[in-house]
């Protein structure tokens, strides 16, 4: 594979916050994946699998969690990373971290979350995750954090390009490690970004589909959808209905990954350093503007007709109950908290109740369920709805 000239160079990383000097060396690994073997073997990462991706807490084995949809995420970043010619290590290292600051119950407690904090700087998932690599998550003996590469937490910080007024978690840790948060990302973070659109544009269809919050004449009604409709049916004529559909969430996820291709290829042509990335005028990665319509449009459908299903949004109701009846017995009585957490829990505000804050946001969804039950005498009803 060529290397392409503004692709990330693991032997150029600008380091990491707590120099490594005198560290073992465990195995023939590059910077980049050092990093993406740190996140697999976190803490952070195992509890993914009982995190809310579209549906809370659900009974069924083959809807996605927040660990499968990382994983999806990061199949697709690989394969565009590839084709660029970008460092696959990176790439499937953000991918795999991009959801770790999620609390549980998804949004919902991200709101539930944020309103508790209202008064302490709020509650931001993306910089949540930053804070749980940087301090939360500490395995090791020497420092706090899982001390990531600075283009691994710079790509996190700015998945969605420059970030002109960080929220105080990502200020903070900005402060303490600057990851030049008004300029643009590398291309590798930018392609894990467009590849988690892809992924979850097309899988929570499938998953959509599976409970029968999406029916499939409304679905085949969507232009984008439609047109590679027709080309499954003129593919595979007669086929089973639900082997058509897998057919066309591959054929969907393998348009969109091409159209990235082509217009990065257009985008980035002329440039000739990762530099040249960081100080684009715009996203050097994304979707023709032709896609980006017809992908807006697809968004628009899954909106109305899957994440703000009446069912949806009244599970997520009761969801942020739970998240905010957690944090108020928390609040009032810490000694309800884990030991460890109970013992470091500051005297002053905001400091007390935003470690009140990250010990919620790493649950996951069934231990926050079990919590609130032990708690409260009774188990939250109507937190699943399939």
């Amino acid at each position: 594979m060529t290397r392409s000239p503004f692709a990330s160079d693991p032997a150029l990383s600008r380091g990491r916050e707590f120099p490594l000097e005198g560290a073992i060396a465990r195995g023939p690994r590059s910077a980049y994946q050092r990093d993406r073997d740190r996140i697999i073997h976190s803490i952070a990462f195992r509890r993914l699998r009982h995190k809310t991706q579209v549906f809370i807490a659900p009974d069924g084995d083959h809807y996605r969690v927040r660990l499968t949809h990382s994983l999806e995420v990061a199949q697709i970043a690989r394969v565009i990373a590839r084709a660029l010619g970008l460092d696959e290590d990176l790439t499937e290292a953000l991918a795999l971290a991009h959801d770790l600051g999620h609390p549980p119950f998804g949004h919902a407690g991200e709101d539930a979350l944020g309103a508790a904090l209202h008064g302490a700087g709020g509650f931001d998932h993306n910089a949540h995750c930053l804070r749980v690599l940087m301090r939360l998550e500490s395995p090791y003996c020497e420092h706090d954090g899982l001390n990531l590469s600075w283009e691994m937490l710079e790509g996190l910080a700015k998945h969605n390009g420059p970030v002109s007024s960080p929220g105080w978690a990502l200020a903070e840790l900005d402060a303490a490690y600057s990851l030049d948060l008004n300029i643009w990302p590398s291309l590798e973070a930018q392609v894990a970004a467009i590849a988690d659109d892809i992924a979850y544009d097309n899988h929570d269809i499938d998953d959509g589909l599976r409970a029968g919050f999406l029916s499939v004449d409304e679905l085949l009604a969507q232009p984008f959808v439609a047109d590679e409709w027709r080309k499954v049916e003129k593919r595979f004529p007669g086929a089973p209905l639900a082997r058509q559909l897998s057919e066309l969430v591959r054929s969907q996820i393998g348009l969109m990954v091409n159209d990235v291709l082509a217009e990065t290829n257009r985008r980035t042509a002329g440039m000739g350093s990762v530099q040249d990335i960081r100080l684009a005028a715009g996203p050097s990665a994304g979707f023709s503007a032709e896609l980006a319509e017809e992908e807006r449009g697809l968004k628009r459908f899954m909106y109305e007709k899957l994440y703000y299903h009446p069912e949806q949004l009244a599970t997520a109701t009761r969801a942020r109950t739970v998240i905010a009846e957690l944090y108020a017995a928390y609040a009032q009585e810490p000694g309800l908290m884990d030991e460890s957490w109970h013992a470091r829990l500051p005297e002053l505000q905001p400091e007390r109740a935003r470690h009140i804050a990250d010990y919620i946001a790493g649950m996951t969804d069934r231990y926050a369920i079990r919590c609130h039950a032990a708690i409260y005498g009774r188990t939250p009803e109507g937190l699943r709805n399939v």
